[in-house]
C-alpha cells in the first residue's frame, strides 16, 4: 500500500511538472508596457531633458521610494554609453543600473536596465517625444522585455501593466508637472 501511494505521488507530481512545461511552452514570453502623456512644451525642450538619465531622479516614481539610495556614473550624461548605478535597501528598489543604449536627436532615447537584486534580469526602456504642435509634445515612457521558457509561465499571473504601468503614469505626470511649471528653474544634467 505505500509503494502505491508513493508511486501515486510521484506520478501527480511528474504530470503537475508536464503540464507546467506544456502550458509555459504555449505562455506569452514576452511584455511590453506603454504610457504617455501630452506636456505644453516644444518637443525640443522636453527631448534636452528627457535624454539625460540623471533629470529621471526629478520624475521618476522609483527615485521617490528611496532618498538614500547610492549612486554612482560611468560616462558622460545624455550620450550613449553613459551608465547609472543604484544600490538601495529598500526591496522595491534594489540594485542595479540603467545604460543609454541609443539617442534618436530629438526623438527617442533606449535604455537598457539591468537588474541585480532582488532578482536578476534585463529588460529594456524608451522614452520618446513628438511634437503634437510647436509648444505640445507627446513623450511616451515604455518598458519591453521577455522571460525565458519555462519562467515565462509567470507572465500569465503577473499584469506588467498593472505592475509597471502606474509607475510610469505617475512619472510622466511628475514630468509633465515638472516642465510646465513656472516655478522650476531646470536644471539640466552637465554631463558629470
Amino acid at each position: 500500500n505505500n509503494m502505491k501511494l508513493i508511486k501515486y505521488i510521484l506520478m501527480t507530481i511528474t504530470s503537475l511538472a508536464v503540464l507546467v512545461l506544456l502550458v509555459a511552452a504555449v505562455s506569452p514570453k514576452k511584455y511590453d508596457v506603454v504610457k504617455y502623456v501630452n506636456i505644453d512644451t516644444s518637443s525640443k525642450f522636453v527631448f534636452d531633458y528627457i535624454k539625460y538619465i540623471k533629470n529621471q531622479d526629478n520624475f521618476s516614481v522609483w527615485a521617490e521610494m528611496d532618498p538614500n539610495t547610492q549612486k554612482t556614473y560611468t560616462g558622460v550624461d545624455g550620450t550613449v554609453g553613459f551608465v547609472s548605478a543604484w544600490k538601495s535597501n529598500n526591496k522595491d528598489v534594489g540594485q542595479g543600473e540603467q545604460e543609454i543604449k541609443n539617442i534618436i536627436p530629438g526623438k527617442r532615447v533606449d535604455f537598457e536596465l539591468r537588474f541585480n537584486e532582488p532578482f536578476q534580469s534585463t529588460g529594456q526602456a524608451y522614452i520618446t517625444t513628438e511634437a503634437i504642435s510647436e509648444s505640445e509634445t507627446k513623450a511616451v515612457w515604455g518598458f519591453y522585455g521577455s522571460m525565458p521558457y519555462p519562467m515565462n509561465i509567470m507572465l500569465l499571473f503577473m499584469d506588467m501593466d498593472e505592475m509597471l504601468g502606474s509607475d510610469l503614469e505617475t512619472g510622466l505626470e511628475n514630468l509633465k508637472q515638472l516642465l510646465e511649471s513656472n516655478l522650476v528653474n531646470l536644471q539640466f544634467s552637465d554631463g558629470c
